[in-house]
C-alpha cells in the first residue's frame, strides 16, 4: 500500500493526538521513583487501556522515545501506532534492538489488562528482551485512580532495577514479580493514607491535564450563586491554592 503520508509527519501527528488525549482525560500523571535515563525494559502492571500511552508519555517527559508491545489484535485496529514505535507480540527482537539504541522499551508481562489489583503470572518475554539488550529491567506500576477531582489521576510507582544478565530467565521473572507486588502494595498504601484532594505525597507532577485538579469554585459557579441568591464561599482549600 501506498503510504501518503511520510513516517516522521506520522509519527508527530500520533504522538501530538496522544498527548492531547492524556491532556483532557486526566488531571495529573504523577510518579514516585526514578524514571530510567537510558535503554531500559519498562515492565509495567496492566490495569488500563491508558497503560502504554502513559509510559510513552513518561519516556518523553526524560528526552527518551519509546517502543511498546501491543496485542496483535490492537495493533491491526491501529496500524499506523507502529509510527510511534508500537509493535506486536512477535516483535520481542524489535524491543531488544530498541532498548539498546537508548529507547524504554515497554511490555506488560501479565500478558493482558487485569480486572484486579494482584500481579498475575508473568511471561518471560521481558526478562529476554532486557538480557539481549543488555539494559536494567525496570518494574513499574501504573494505576488510574478516581480521588477528590473530577478528572481521574495517574500515579505510576517506579521500582528498583533489576540486572537480568545475573540469572535465568525464571528467576529474573520471579524476581520481578516480587517487585511488581512490593510496588502494587506500597501504591495501594500512598492512596490509601493519602487527602484525596491533594497530591498523594511523595509523588510528583509530570504531566498536568488541561482541567483543573478538583472542583474548583470557578466565576461560573460564583456568579450563578450570586444571581440566585446564595453567594458561594470558597474552600479552605480554594484559599489555601491561591
Amino acid at each position: 500500500m501506498i503510504r501518503l503520508v511520510p513516517a516522521p509527519l506520522g509519527r508527530a501527528v500520533v504522538m501530538r493526538s496522544v498527548g492531547r488525549s492524556l491532556r483532557t482525560t486526566f488531571g495529573t500523571i504523577a510518579v514516585a521513583g526514578e524514571l530510567p535515563r537510558g535503554g531500559a525494559v519498562i515492565a509495567s502492571t496492566h490495569g488500563s487501556w491508558w497503560d502504554g500511552y502513559v509510559l510513552g508519555a513518561l519516556a518523553g517527559a526524560v528526552g527518551r522515545r519509546s517502543a511498546v508491545m501491543m496485542t496483535s489484535e490492537r495493533l491491526a485496529a491501529f496500524p499506523f501506532l507502529r509510527l510511534a514505535g508500537a509493535t506486536g507480540t512477535d516483535g520481542s527482537r524489535v524491543l531488544a534492538r530498541a532498548a539498546a539504541a537508548g529507547r524504554w522499551a515497554v511490555l506488560f508481562p501479565e500478558g493482558e489488562i487485569q480486572p484486579g489489583r494482584t500481579v498475575a503470572p508473568l511471561h518471560p518475554g521481558a526478562a529476554w528482551v532486557a538480557r539481549t539488550a543488555r539494559v536494567p529491567l525496570v518494574p513499574a506500576v501504573v494505576r488510574v485512580v478516581v480521588r477528590g477531582a473530577p478528572q481521574p489521576e495517574v500515579l505510576v510507582r517506579v521500582g528498583t532495577p533489576i540486572d537480568a544478565g545475573a540469572q535465568d530467565r525464571r528467576a529474573t521473572t520471579a524476581l520481578l514479580a516480587e517487585r511488581l507486588r512490593t510496588e502494587v502494595a506500597a501504591l495501594d498504601a500512598d492512596v490509601a493514607v493519602a487527602h484525596p484532594e491533594r497530591p498523594v505525597p511523595g509523588y510528583r507532577v509530570l504531566k498536568h491535564g488541561t482541567s483543573p485538579r478538583r472542583d474548583s469554585v470557578g466565576w461560573q459557579v460564583r456568579i450563578f450563586a450570586w444571581l440566585t441568591g446564595e453567594p458561594s464561599r470558597p474552600t479552605p482549600l480554594d484559599r489555601r491554592s491561591r
